[in-house]
């Protein structure tokens, strides 16, 4: 049966609150970790697992919180994945060893994994098609916000604080819960089927994992394990009376092909979260607090204009919405390619494009998926969505790290103008990226026209 909502315009305002802390956690420690690695004296190797393990569990977690709303009600999912968020946090905040450091970032990872599932679930289950892009459109407005204030923050922290009160932020989503209980309906469909496949949830638990690992770590021996699980999960979807995922949701080929787009738009979205930092702090040599600073205007200015993206999809329409985006995010590429050792007020000025580009294509893809689904997939499908946003941001990030690195990246010259082997690296990167978004445009059009994406 259909859920109603008292009022989902307040609903709208507490999930924009989580969501800022949710993706403000995904980054903060990104600049603590140079501080984390003095402290308990670590190796680079061991270091790293302070992200690994985090991207891990989140990524897996995504996928698990869909599936259970499904069945259970968001309400309760919300209630417990913040209580293990803030669980992970208490942790975090009195670590004395590296141990507690990697526990708590694992708990907090369980936790927050359950509100962009939830964040990218309500839309779908509680609005009408013709409101639904204005509705995703007001929660970019979180991711964008999320954005803009993560580098600043931990800037700060780095400077002149201690790591370890990055960890207490994480508290305060917790304020969230009494009107979360008042706005999100505790009753659940009577019809869904409350059967877990435990052994193909388990399956696809480690095969993500081994993903992510193979990913972030470049490890043959992870890929060859993933390989392995993954055609055992595919084996028992379809083979077992009640999966964990129907073989069906994957023969739906609009929800298929969209996943694949999500997954090549993604990449681009984190790359430029990735790269900016990196370049004004390589080449124009910013500190964390400057760097947040830079960054800062443009995502304020996306996330101001989160609901005029969703109108715009509610009223043109999403593959409207998805060209314009794709277009101002190719643009940004383009122009930080041709500046890349401008003045930094330019660069703050040109990554308006990108950010208004990255938080538009996600209400367009975010109404897009949704419409794919039916009723009785919403919750595992959304999970996925939001799954395969994160996988492509490790890839993102692994792939431009390696690149920054490569030699042949600076045995040509695009522009005579620049000269420098840093300027070089940078801007045949940015360059790369405004060609993969042309290229995801041609891709886009093909499958709206063969596969029915909306």
């Amino acid at each position: 049966m259909e859920i109603m909502i008292k009022n989902k315009q307040a609903l709208l305002r507490v999930l924009v609150v989580v969501l800022i802390f949710s993706v403000m956690n995904a980054f903060l420690f990104n600049v603590a970790l140079p501080f984390i690695q003095k402290e308990f004296s670590l190796s680079s190797a061991d270091i790293s697992w302070v992200v690994s393990a985090y991207m891990m569990i989140y990524a897996v977690g995504t996928v698990i919180y869909g599936k259970l709303a499904d069945i259970y009600s968001l309400n309760r999912l919300l209630q417990i994945g913040l209580i293990i968020l803030a669980l992970g946090s208490l942790i975090g905040l009195f670590a004395v060893n590296y141990q507690m450091v990697i526990v708590s970032r694992m708990l907090q990872a369980a936790g927050a994994a359950v509100i962009p599932t939830v964040a990218m679930i309500a839309p779908a289950r509680f609005f009408p098609k013709e409101e639904r892009g204005k509705a995703i459109g007001t929660l970019a407005i979180g991711m964008a916000l999320g954005t803009a204030l993560g580098p600043i923050i931990s800037g700060v922290v780095a400077e002149v604080g201690n790591w370890r009160l990055l960890f207490a932020l994480s508290f305060i989503p917790l304020l969230t819960l009494p009107f979360l209980t008042k706005y999100l309906p505790v009753k659940i469909d009577k019809n869904a089927s409350k059967a877990i496949d435990y052994i193909g949830a388990t399956l696809l638990t480690v095969t993500i994992a081994f993903l992510v690992l193979t990913i972030t770590n470049f490890n043959i021996t992870f890929a060859i394990i993933f390989l392995v699980l993954f055609v055992l999960f595919i084996i028992r979807i379809n083979t077992y009376h009640t999966p964990f995922v129907l073989p069906s949701l994957f023969q739906n080929k609009s929800f298929s092909f969209t996943l694949v787009i999500t997954f090549l738009t993604a990449s681009l979205l984190f790359a430029l979260t990735f790269v900016t930092p990196l370049l004004l702090d390589k080449m124009h040599h910013l500190s964390p607090v400057f760097i947040g600073i830079v960054l800062f205007p443009s995502a304020v200015i996306a996330a101001l204009l989160g609901k005029k993206g969703g109108a715009l999809a509610d009223k043109y329409g999403n593959s409207f919405v998805f060209y314009l985006s794709i277009f101002f995010l190719g643009l940004c590429y383009f122009l930080l390619s041709l500046f890349v050792s401008t003045n930094p007020i330019w660069i703050a000025i040109i990554l308006i494009l990108g950010n208004i580009g990255a938080t538009f294509i996600r209400v367009a893809l975010t109404n897009t998926i949704s419409l794919t689904l039916p009723k009785e997939s919403v919750g595992v499908g959304m999970g996925f969505f939001t799954m395969f946003n994160f996988i492509a941001g490790a890839v993102a990030t692994s792939l431009i790290g390696t690149l920054l690195e490569a030699n042949f990246i600076t045995s040509f010259k695009v522009y005579p103008f620049i000269q420098s082997i840093v300027e070089l690296r940078f801007s045949h990167v940015f360059l790369i990226l405004a060609i993969i978004a042309c290229v995801i445009t041609t891709v886009y059009i093909f499958v709206k026209k063969h596969y029915l994406v909306r």
